[in-house]
């Protein structure tokens, strides 16, 4: 074996010398060079576009707007909840407290309502577990007021009228 250096060594040893040895020199380099598990890159894990629903699923989760928002689809739901004739005499108010009240157009209605109980409530448990409804609330209608009105006067009332 002679000590003259191999083609290979000397080709690679010039190599170095004009391109450089491959280790990079500063530390902004070797950050650079050093791949962290979870790093952004450009075709990486969890670059991939997301649809609009999922992104206002995430959103409206992280903002604590679930609950509200399935309020509302319950209130704008309604038929499809109670039935289309069902809701055609009765419309609910709103919630307040976990009680979703009904307003309906006669004590019939409303008793009908109190009855059905069990099946409004199970079809909102599933299809809106969200809203949070605890108890529903059925109301027939109001009994006139004579307090108020453009005929009213102070004191006692229509009683003051008979007899």
């Amino acid at each position: 074996m002679s000590d003259e250096p191999s083609e290979s060594k000397t080709v690679f040893e010039r190599f170095r010398r004009v391109f450089g040895d491959g280790r990079p020199r500063s530390s902004d380099a070797r950050k650079r060079q050093k791949k962290e598990p979870g790093s952004s890159s450009a075709f990486g894990l969890g670059r991939d576009a997301h649809g609009l629903g999922d992104v206002l699923d995430s959103l409206t989760a992280t903002l604590g707007w679930n609950s509200p928002l399935a309020q509302s689809d319950l209130l704008s739901s309604w038929s499809e909840i109670a039935g289309e004739e069902t809701a055609q005499h009765s419309t609910p108010i709103g919630i307040e407290e976990g009680t979703l009240t009904v307003r309906c157009d006669s004590t019939a209605w409303a008793t009908q309502l109190r009855l059905m109980r069990v099946q409004i409530m199970n079809h909102i448990a599933v299809k809106y577990p969200d809203a949070g409804i605890q108890t529903l609330r059925f109301e027939g209608p109001g009994a006139p007021s004579w307090k108020r009105g453009p005929r009213s006067i102070p004191g006692r009332g229509p009683r003051d009228t008979y007899g």
